[in-house]
């Protein structure tokens, strides 16, 4: 059963990302019949994960539309740091979020939601890592392995992958 069909996925990359936390989601999503595109700085440059996995970007950050996707997920590692200071990565994720569309962070991927100024009042969770980080955004944070408030969907880490996959597709589904 594709719950997906007809949907499009914004996904973001950029060298240092958690190889799991970006694979896992793009193919779960794909088998539910979601069209994934992962958009890096540059279209067509090869990524290395945290792990050394690649992924080739299929298209620009700069060249991408918030109305045209459905939904984000926004995977951690350490690539969340550098994209968080690239205004068109938080404008995405800011118009995304105030559209009411899913928005899902993992791990670090919470450094992203946290600058485009959309964490106050949130329940989520993340890496403990950056729990702070979270609060201090006005975040509730929660340790637990997914945690779903409106349209936000956040887990802590590779481990909470099929948890966080099954809530977004849930969500996204209706």
């Amino acid at each position: 059963m594709e719950r997906l069909k007809g949907k499009r996925v914004l996904m973001f990359v950029d060298d240092v990302y958690e190889d799991l936390e970006l694979w896992y989601p793009k193919l779960r999503l794909i088998e539910e019949g979601a069209e994934v595109v992962v958009a890096g700085p540059e279209k067509g440059r090869t990524y290395a994960g945290k792990n050394g996995y690649p992924c080739k970007a299929d298209a620009a950050i700069a060249d991408m539309d918030d109305a045209s996707f459905d939904l984000l997920v926004i995977s951690g590692g350490f690539a969340p740091d550098k994209l968080r200071r690239d205004p068109k990565v938080l404008e995405l994720t800011r118009r995304m979020h105030e559209a009411g569309k899913v928005v899902a962070h993992i791990c670090h991927a919470g450094w992203i939601p946290i600058s485009a100024g959309i964490m106050h009042g949130f329940r989520c969770t993340s890496t403990p890592g950056i729990k702070d980080d979270l609060i201090n955004a006005g975040a509730i944070w929660e340790n637990a392995e997914v945690v779903v408030d409106r349209n936000q969907v956040s887990s802590r880490k590779p481990d909470d992958l099929p948890a966080f996959c099954k809530a977004i597709i849930e969500l996204a589904a209706g």
